[in-house]
């Protein structure tokens, strides 16, 4: 698994990944909560990293391998990662003037192309030693379609896009700016791979960020949140009514009317989206050990009228059947007619009068006739029951 990660970063990075850069509003989002779980990984790395996967995936004898190999690869100090980031630029820049056939002197070839090659070097090792990030980041994207190794192959391509795009100058430890491009990376593939219905991307990266808070908020307060609790995480609300709603949880204040609205139709998307990310389950997916019994044998078919209804049905035919031999034969028929009582498809007065050579005013006088007669008390009673 090494060897094939390795092998992504040497053919370049994917080009279905946007060239745009991440915004700086969308990495102090990622710091933030990389610092939330940095104490811990400081302390054991490498059992940090083989903890952070689920004990199901690590009964999986290549991802174990996987996780062993990456473990052994030192990490970097901030001033490394820094150093590397310069020789990768450098290295691209040496490139596109080798590229742009401008270079003569055969000296300054010869420059250019070990330049070129000490790019290469710190662009290898800087992704060799930030492959455990990757496994961090793709563990939280397990049970939504694809499978961990998977995960982490669309993982390292972003890892490659952060390596080759990283300037140390914006502020950001690469930590950061690479976990963006991860992220990207995962949420486009499950956009593209995963899922039954496809989903936009954008709505991938917001139901990845609903189950980081969810999350978040699940190992601090021992309970799931509410959907009115996570949408004040969820930058749906402005601030002053977030600061309102602040004020009013920890003070009693009453709460504006209008800011109440606000919060239900917050909560009411943050369910929505809980809905979107739910997964279709097939039909034919098997229940049991056995694996003969599907869960479509469980379903209910509604279409299909129960034994009681079906036997109401059939009486209910009968007693009509019975009422309506008591008209005389143009009656029941033109009731028939009128009613749709065979095929389910009522006709008009004048349909029924040409039927009969009559004009509609007939028809609707036999009609009244005969419901006439069906009203009596005698007649109707049988039928009540079924009203």
């Amino acid at each position: 698994m090494l060897d094939e990660s390795l092998e992504t970063f040497d053919q370049g990075a994917d080009s279905s990944l946007p060239d745009e850069e991440p915004p700086d509003s969308e990495l102090d989002q990622v710091e933030s909560e990389l610092q939330e779980e940095s104490a811990r990984q400081k302390e054991a790395p490498e059992q940090a990293v083989i903890e952070a996967v689920p004990v199901a995936e690590l009964t999986n004898d290549p991802v174990r391998m996987y996780l062993r190999e990456i473990g052994q690869v030192p990490l970097l100090s901030a001033e490394e990662e820094i150093q590397l980031a310069e020789q990768i630029q450098a290295g691209i820049r040496a490139k596109k003037r080798l590229a742009s056939g401008e270079i003569t002197s055969p000296e300054e070839r010869a420059r250019l192309e070990n330049v070129v090659k000490a790019g290469l070097r710190a662009r290898r090792h800087l992704a060799e030693a930030n492959l455990r990030l990757v496994v961090s980041v793709a563990k939280r994207y397990i049970g939504r379609g694809m499978n961990f190794l998977d995960l982490v192959q669309e993982g390292n391509v972003g890892l490659l896009k952060a390596v080759e795009k990283f300037d140390h100058t914006r502020g950001y430890k690469f930590s950061t700016y690479a976990t963006w491009w991860i992220r990207q990376a995962i949420s486009r593939a499950i956009a593209d791979q995963a899922r039954t219905i496809r989903i936009p991307v954008h709505m991938v990266e917001t139901i990845n960020r609903l189950l980081r808070i969810q999350r978040r908020m699940l190992q601090e307060n021992g309970r799931d949140p509410t959907s009115k609790e996570t949408a004040l995480y969820m930058d749906i609300l402005s601030d002053e009514d977030l600061q309102a709603i602040e004020k009013h949880l920890n003070t009693g204040a009453p709460l504006d009317p209008a800011v109440e609205r606000r919060w239900r139709w917050a909560a009411s998307k943050v369910r929505r989206i809980q809905r979107i990310s739910e997964e279709p389950m097939s039909l034919e997916t098997p229940i049991g050990s056995e694996e003969n019994t599907f869960l479509g044998d469980f379903i209910e078919d509604d279409s299909l009228t129960g034994p009681v209804d079906a036997a109401n049905k059939e009486l209910l035919k009968e007693h009509m059947r019975d009422i309506l031999n008591q008209l005389t034969e143009r009656e029941r028929k033109v009731l028939v007619m009128r009613f749709g009582l065979e095929d389910g498809q009522s006709r008009t007065l004048e349909e029924v009068g040409n039927e009969f050579g009559v004009t509609r005013e007939r028809i609707r006088q036999i009609e009244a006739k005969a419901l006439r007669k069906l009203r009596h008390p005698l007649r109707s009673r049988k039928l009540k029951d079924y009203l």
